[in-house]
Formats: C-alpha cells, structure tokens, sequence
C-alpha cells in the first residue's frame, strides 16, 4: 500500500532517465491503480495514448520538434541541436498523453479535465514507490499543430499533458513549498472551533493542506489559495437540503494569469494539489467530497465568498459529511498505443 504522506513529499521532476525498458504491463497496472484512487461525483471522460515502441517514439519526436524546426529561431539553429532534442525524446522509455474528452458544458469540460490532472497526478505517485520518475510535459514550444495531429486530438477535447516516464539514479534536491497558512482564509459567523459541533477543526484542514502543497507546478508558481468557510449564513448558501449543519467546506481557489497555457498548467497544479488533499483525507476520521458546483461558474454567486477578479474556483471540498462518494472510475482504462498502422485515436 501506498505511504501518501512520504510519496507526495519525495516525489519530485526527473529529466533524465536510466536505459533500463519499463514494461507494458507497469504501465497498464499504474493506469487502472491511479484511475482507481481518484474520487468525485460524477464519471469523467478521458483517454491516454501510449508511446512505448521505438517507432511510435520516433514519430512523436518528429511531431514534437516540427514546431521548432519551422520556427524563425529554429531555422538558425544548427542540425545538431534539434538532432539533440529528438534524441532525448527517443531516449525515454515510455511516453503517455492524456486527453480530458469533450463535453456539452464548461462544468462538464472542467470536470474531464480535473480528472485526468488528478489521475496524472496519482500516476505519479504510484510510479514514485516503483523507482519510476516522469516529467508532466505541456511545454508550448513543441506542441504545435502537427503535435495534436499526432495524437489524434479531437474538436473539443483538451491536451492536459505528457508523461515522460523512465527510472533513473539520482534524485534532484527539493524546492521549499509555501506553507498553506499564507494562502489561507476563514469565513464563518463564529470563527472559533466547538468540536461538538463540527468534527473538523481548521487546524486539521491546515495540516493536511502543508502536505498538499508538495503538488507539482511550473516554475513553482504555487496559484492556489484557501477558503475555509465554516457556520453562519455563508456555510448555509453551499450546503445542499439535508446536510448537516455543522459540515464545515473547504474551496480551492486559482489564479487566472492572462496567458491562456499558462492558466490551464495552473488549474492542472491545483488539481493535484487537491488529488494530494483527497489522498492524505483517506486517513483522517471525517469524510470528504470533491465538487464542482453550477454555481461556480457565476461571478455574482461567487463574490461573497472573497474570490477576486482573474481569480476562479477549482473545487468545494465538502468536510465531514456521512456520504462517501463511490469511485468514478471503476472500469478497467482502456490505454489506446500509437502505430503507423492503425494512427491514434482510431
């Protein structure tokens, strides 16, 4: 089983990759183990495409470094240096993309996506207790038209990323995380905390959002902020008919930069953050729930709970409710592998 708490604190980036081949089999079983752990309300859509050939690796380099080629600066760069970069690519054991599938609405659409980050995300854990280190690849220099091509990307669907995926030998060192404290708020009419009326102090909450924050984000940007909201009317306006007075919420906030790629690294960062959360919550006597209400999406609803402007909710995490929520991805992943025979997503 598992250690969650060390995994998501060791877990770190790993760019260079051992020769020694990673079976079919590892990455099948990391799939359906990963797909397994995630929880939410609702059944995501997604797939992954499986780079494991030497021929497969050599048409995703191709596609990966086209974009680089045809471009002003990569006109004047020497053969060799684009000659480097597909070797790199080639000389990775195992390459999986994951697609987040389309859907009718934005909820919808965010609801694939968050999935799929989460499920990355737990991929990588799991792979980390095996000597298996990835790299999450989104980078915009490469993933050009002839890239989603590759892949098959249909009308709709979004690319979350790339799982570049090796064992290696060296662990790089760690990079300190802002503590949760910073990033935090309380809104309630009572902020003190009776223990007979709500099981799940803010301390607790903290405790786990410390371990959370170890989340892999680009350029350690950290886009997360928390909102504790507990009792009073503002508690009220997100509780459902039914539900227990006392359930404390928890909502996990992003900023929203104006760069289109960097705002979805950003929401994929707080997905797994909240993955990291859900995961470390398995162990703690209250329950949880991970939801992406309508009413997120409506500025006006949203403005009393503190949200600024370029600023969006990820998720309400509902705290110490009876319901626990059954697994969203219970059938087995169907992983589609890229040939030249058959394309991808055929």
């Amino acid at each position: 089983m598992m250690n969650v708490s060390q995994a998501i604190r060791e877990r770190r980036t790993i760019r260079k990759f051992s020769a020694k081949p990673v079976e079919q089999e590892v990455i099948v079983a990391l799939l359906n183990e990963a797909a397994s752990l995630y929880e939410a309300e609702g059944t995501p859509h997604w797939r992954c495409l499986y780079f494991g050939t030497p021929e497969s690796r050599e048409e995703l380099a191709e596609s990966m470094i086209a974009k680089v080629k045809d471009s002003h600066l990569g006109k004047l760069l020497p053969a060799r240096m684009t000659g480097f970069l597909k070797k790199q690519i080639t000389a990775t054991p195992a390459h999986i993309i994951f697609i987040a599938e389309s859907a009718e609405t934005q909820r919808q659409c965010d609801e694939n996506y968050a999935a799929v980050c989460s499920i990355m995300q737990n991929v990588q854990l799991l792979g980390w207790e095996q000597g298996l280190g990835m790299l999450w690849y989104t980078d915009s220099m490469f993933c050009s038209g002839s890239f989603f091509e590759k892949m098959g990307l249909k009308e709709g669907e979004r690319f979350a990323g790339m799982l570049e995926i090796g064992y290696f030998e060296k662990t790089p060192r760690a990079r300190k995380r802002t503590p949760a404290e910073e990033s935090w708020s309380i809104i309630g009419e009572d902020d003190r905390f009776h223990p007979d009326l709500n099981p799940v102090s803010p301390q607790s909450v903290l405790k786990l959002l410390n371990e959370a924050v170890w989340a892999p984000n680009d350029g350690m940007r950290e886009p997360w902020r928390f909102i504790y909201v507990t009792g009073g009317q503002a508690a009220r306006k997100l509780r459902s008919s039914g539900e227990e007075a006392s359930t404390p919420f928890l909502m996990v906030v992003a900023t929203e930069e104006s760069d289109l790629h960097r705002q979805e690294e950003d929401y994929a960062a707080v997905c797994c953050l909240i993955q990291n959360f859900q995961l470390l919550a398995k162990s703690e006597p209250w329950n949880l729930r991970r939801l992406i209400p309508e009413w997120i999406y409506d500025t006006e609803q949203c403005s009393p709970f503190g949200i600024r402007p370029r600023e969006r909710i990820v998720a309400v995490l509902e705290l110490g409710g009876d319901k626990r929520v059954s697994n969203a991805v219970s059938a087995p992943v169907v992983v589609e592998q890229y040939s030249r025979r058959s394309g991808p997503g055929q």
